[in-house]
């Protein structure tokens, strides 16, 4: 079964690259927010045109959201969270320690506005940067991509837009 599921975070109340790549990207089977949505996760969810699956990031003031989720895609077990609590913007390691303690295949994050994508540690380790505030060298807007191909094996990828 063949499945696309689109992965942002960090969109921070600023939503004109992400409705222009929606308008772009065709048919997505599911979308997953990594955080600081800002009080936007039920436009968000609207626009989206599919099931969302979205966590609390720091921004998230009053928010009543999940800090992470646990979820089933396809085989994969994969573990979402905006990063925070795991000191991400130091690096990846703490968190990817403990998704491995979980069990997990595959552990998605956002908090740094910077695209990173591992996989050398026999987890998958994905953080899609911002769409919205990017901060990596180039500062081009970033957004990642989870493909379930025919035989149901995950392919991850990371994408970058034009700048405005």
């Amino acid at each position: 079964m063949a499945m696309r599921i689109l992965i942002v975070s960090d969109t921070h109340r600023v939503h004109k690259n992400l409705e222009k790549l929606l308008g772009e990207i065709g048919h997505i089977d599911q979308m997953i927010h990594l955080g600081d949505a800002e009080g936007y996760e039920d436009y968000i969810a609207e626009r989206a045109g599919c099931p969302l699956e979205i966590v609390l990031g720091n921004n998230d003031f009053f928010s009543s959201l999940e800090r992470e989720k646990e979820l089933q895609i396809g085989k994969y077990k994969v573990l979402i969270t905006h990063g925070h609590y795991y000191y991400v913007s130091m690096g990846a390691d703490v968190l990817i320690k403990e998704a491995a303690a979980r069990g997990m295949d595959a552990v998605m994050f956002g908090h740094t506005h910077r695209p990173f994508l591992d996989k050398s540690r026999g987890i998958v380790a994905l953080n899609p940067g911002s769409i919205s505030y990017p901060r990596q060298d180039g500062r081009r807007p970033s957004y990642a991509l989870m493909e379930l191909d025919e035989a149901g094996e995950a392919h991850f990828s990371i994408h970058y837009m034009e700048r405005p």
